[in-house]
């Protein structure tokens, strides 16, 4: 098993290379994992930067003192993955960003879709936008990723399809595409943005406006996919295709 994922803000160690891992990844190294001398861990910032780490002591219920190894950055991936995905409704957000958290996305876009039964507004937007985000870093803790995805801040129709506009290949799912995802010709690099609409469907309009952007519609398959579901569905599918999982 692979050495469990701890996020901190920089790498400064004491000259014996001694660090103290504190505030809640402490506690939860210590008193949930219940980590031991000898065992090891990973530090990253969630940007790239990591370091393998060896757990020297522990202190109290919230501190963990490791000897930190070499600091290393793990390249950004090519070609990059966005997935645009329209609001859902309840807690079903949180899963889509999980999932594609754990398939490897990086970068997910928020968009209050004219179809959209739930709209992030004010203080209750501001909310559900942390958990969004908060969802991004502890996915990608589980998945032992060392970048984790960007979560944007929610996007209009408009933003959605500037973004689809300075894509190397942008993709709206829609059962109304007369190609698969599967067989669409993907660029060696640069970047991949796909789009997943509400409950409701990408409207016409929305439809429209993305095909002027320069994106094409794309089914996925014979069944229909519930917006949770359907971007790491698809992510997995064009990870699986750029070679960024072979």
């Amino acid at each position: 098993m692979t050495a469990p994922v701890f996020v901190v803000e920089h790498f400064d160690a004491g000259a014996d290379g001694r660090y103290v891992l504190a505030g809640p990844e402490g506690r939860h190294a210590v008193s949930v994992k219940r980590l031991r001398p000898g065992e090891g861990v990973v530090l990253t910032d969630g940007a790239g930067r990591w370091a393998e780490a060896e757990v020297v002591d522990t202190e109290g219920k919230d501190r963990l003192v490791v000897r930190l190894g070499e600091v290393a950055e793990e390249p950004a991936e090519s070609p990059r993955i966005t997935v645009v995905q329209a609001l859902p409704k309840g807690d079903r957000g949180e899963l889509a960003v999980e999932t594609m958290t754990e398939v490897g996305v990086d970068a997910i876009v928020p968009w209050s879709a004219a179809r959209c039964v739930t709209q992030w507004k004010g203080e209750r937007g501001a909310k559900a936008l942390g958990k969004w985000r908060a969802t991004a870093r502890e996915a990608g803790k589980q998945s032992r990723r060392v970048r984790f995805p960007d979560v944007a801040d929610a996007a209009t129709t408009k933003r959605v399809a500037a973004l689809l506009a300075d894509a190397d290949f942008a993709a709206v799912l829609h059962e109304s595409g007369d190609e698969p995802l599967a067989t669409a010709e993907l660029p060696a690099s640069g970047d991949i943005v796909l789009v997943v609409g509400p409950e409701g469907g990408v409207s016409p309009e929305e439809l429209a406006l993305f095909e002027e952007a320069g994106a094409r519609a794309y089914r996925l398959g014979r069944s229909v996919l519930r917006t949770s579901t359907a971007g790491t569905a698809a992510a997995a599918l064009l990870l699986g295709r750029s070679g960024r999982w072979s």
